[in-house]
């Protein structure tokens, strides 16, 4: 005989800005919070979304419905802080049931103070979303009264849309670091790391293929990164509009394209080299996120499966003759990739570093350095 089980107390409300509200039960700190409400398909990864400074100014909806079996960890952060501002889950989050677990994740939410909501259906949550797109939300969380709705709205109304926001200048870096790796050699290329958000398994991905690695400001002038005597650039991922970073951004990727050294470009940073070479970009309506998005290597015909985590993308039909797509998406056919014609200029929408194939796509952080390999031979 099946025993019945108490319906879980509702002290929490996500309001979204068509109005819609879902009721459940508040998890990590009480409080209110609000962002851009969007899906996340991934199964695995957790920790690191809420810490990759590409999240920035959004609330994460978890599809995959065991949140906090592995805990939370020092080993597992993108940033050092999470940059994510919410959460919503469809049960309570999971006791932690591996080894590598140092403490629990709710814990870990009230610790910085980040505030989410669970027993909710998560699943007519992504179907409204993937429907009407991605949009402003909030969630309120109080455990001991009665949550005003109109005051939820009030304060949903004053937050500001995605579209137009320069979100990297607040999860960049503010002064220039060096990324020490111990396994990379004395006389290794050098790469300046322009830091729109990046993520720290990026920079563990370059430093494991050689390379000596400068982090930079966002804001850092072409002169500057020249001044450190680069061998090559790379893009960093970062959150916000691209056309808004671009302001600033891509007069200073178009001075370190006409010096002819490799650059290579993720995510913000594939957008930011669109936009220097001349494209433009747009906003997706609900933005693609998640572990298991297969795109197609245009050039080899092959297959990756690729993490993904953006709200905008490339118009290819905007790329001059001088660039060619390299990758398309499989599920919507958007650009993924695109390469200068005879030039080591190269970037992808996806994120390699995330390893979901898991080593389908980290050839290409063995192409940039093959590239830098073949730069520092002609300049020998």
């Amino acid at each position: 005989m099946l025993s019945k089980q108490t319906p879980p107390k509702l002290t929490a409300a996500l309001v979204l800005a068509d109005g819609s509200v879902f009721r459940g039960k508040g998890i990590g700190a009480p409080g209110m919070t609000g962002g851009e409400v969007c899906f996340n398909t991934s199964m695995t990864g957790y920790q690191e979304i809420m810490t990759d400074p590409s999240y920035a100014g959004q609330i994460i909806t978890f599809t995959f419905p065991h949140i906090g079996n592995v805990g939370a960890n020092r080993d597992d952060l993108e940033a050092e802080t999470p940059f994510a501002r919410g959460l919503i889950l469809r049960t309570d989050i999971t006791q932690p049931s591996n080894h590598r677990a140092e403490e629990d994740f709710n814990d870990w939410l009230v610790r910085n103070n980040l505030t989410g909501i669970c027993d909710i259906d998560t699943r007519a949550l992504t179907r409204h979303l993937r429907d009407n797109g991605a949009q402003n939300g909030a969630i309120c969380f109080l455990a001991d009264k009665e949550i005003d709705i109109e005051a939820v709205t009030q304060y949903l109304n004053d937050l500001p849309d995605m579209q137009g926001q320069d979100i990297a200048r607040t999860v960049s870096c503010t002064n220039i670091y060096e990324w020490q790796d111990a396994t990379v050699a004395a006389d290794a290329p050098h790469i300046v790391v322009i830091d729109y958000g990046v993520k720290r398994n990026i920079l563990r991905s370059l430093a494991l293929e050689g390379m000596k690695l400068t982090v930079v400001p966002c804001t850092t002038t072409a002169e500057a990164i020249m001044a450190l005597k680069p061998e090559g650039v790379f893009l960093s991922n970062g959150p916000g509009d691209p056309a808004a970073t671009g302001i600033y951004a891509v007069p200073v990727i178009q001075k370190l394209l006409a010096t002819g050294m490799p650059v290579f470009g993720i995510c913000l940073g594939h957008q930011l080299l669109a936009l220097a070479l001349g494209g433009k970009t747009q906003k997706l309506p609900f933005g693609h996120r998640g572990a298991n998005h297969p795109v197609k290597d245009i050039e080899t015909g092959k297959i990756e499966i690729t993490s993904q985590n953006h709200g905008f993308h490339v118009l290819p039909g905007s790329l001059p003759d001088t660039v060619e797509a390299t990758h398309i998406s499989l599920f919507d056919k958007t650009n993924e990739g695109l390469r200068m014609k005879g030039r080591p200029v190269f970037s992808v929408q996806y994120h390699p570093e995330a390893s979901p194939g898991p080593h389908d796509s980290h050839y290409l952080f063995r192409r940039f350095a093959t590239l830098l390999q073949s730069s520092q031979r002609k300049s020998a």
